[in-house]
């Protein structure tokens, strides 16, 4: 005769068996939530990239070789464009070499341009450096064939309120806000020049009177693209403000 007790101990050995059991299927779903876990951490950590070049306003070289296009932006370029030289400036400023920064792909844009560059928005910590290039008004917003990605709305309104402001290029030279269109950039009709006075000079320079309330100055004859220029020789005895001393021997324009 079995027992009360022993008939108890026999249900639970049988409720144990049957708790120990995995299916197949329960196995394979336990996998594969995990390998989703790991995924996630991994995608949301990209890699650390050193800038290895600064090539004009809105492109630069990384370490590990890629070129990369800075998209849904423009700069003027380099060579000729009003501004084009003080866009590279500013994103060398941004960017110095060496500088980290993560690149990130826009999904609704294109991967590459013809040229074989990299299309990415670069973050230098938690900035957007696409979005601040167009705050300081060195590029402008360029939805190229009409496509917009995920920062599109924040770029054109940036674009919209530099313009507004005549900050960088919007105030140093003639320019339109066309957002399907590249940023065309052309100097403005130099102003006819104000009478030089001892009280309206700035105090940095001496040989020539530039008023310290200007928005830039460059050699005349120079590479430069103004607004306004000054001939030479000009004197450096304080700071240097409108960055004319390039060599550092305290004479600007020279020639």
């Amino acid at each position: 005769m079995i027992t009360v007790s022993a008939l108890a101990l026999l249900v639970a050995a049988c409720n144990a068996d049957k708790s120990s059991l995995t299916t197949p299927t329960q196995a394979a779903r336990t996998t594969e939530s995990a390998e989703e876990d790991t995924t996630e951490a991994t995608t949301t950590q990209p890699t650390l990239l050193l800038v290895a070049r600064v090539i004009d306003g809105d492109t630069l070289d990384l370490d590990d070789g890629d070129r990369i296009r800075l998209v849904q932006i423009d700069a003027p370029e380099g060579k000729g464009e009003c501004y084009g030289k003080k866009a590279g400036r500013v994103l060398r400023q941004l960017l110095p070499v060496g500088t980290q920064v993560r690149i990130i792909r826009d999904r609704r844009l294109d991967n590459i341009d013809r040229y074989g560059r990299l299309l990415r928005y670069v973050f230098k910590g938690q900035k957007n450096v696409n979005l601040v290039l167009v705050q300081k008004g060195a590029a402008s917003v360029w939805y190229f064939h009409g496509d917009k990605g995920r920062y599109a709305e924040k770029l054109l309104r940036a674009a919209k309120q530099a313009k507004a402001a005549g900050r960088g290029a919007w105030g140093a030279c003639e320019a339109k806000l066309e957002p399907l269109r590249a940023f065309q950039t052309r100097p403005k009709a130099p102003p006819p020049p104000s009478p030089p006075t001892e009280n309206n000079c700035d105090p940095n320079y001496k040989g020539a009177c530039l008023d310290p309330n200007a928005y830039d100055y460059d050699c005349a004859g120079g590479e430069g693209d103004g607004p306004n220029y000054v001939s030479g020789p000009v004197y450096v005895v304080g700071d240097d403000p409108f960055d004319l001393d390039r060599d550092g021997d305290r004479v600007a324009c020279e020639s």
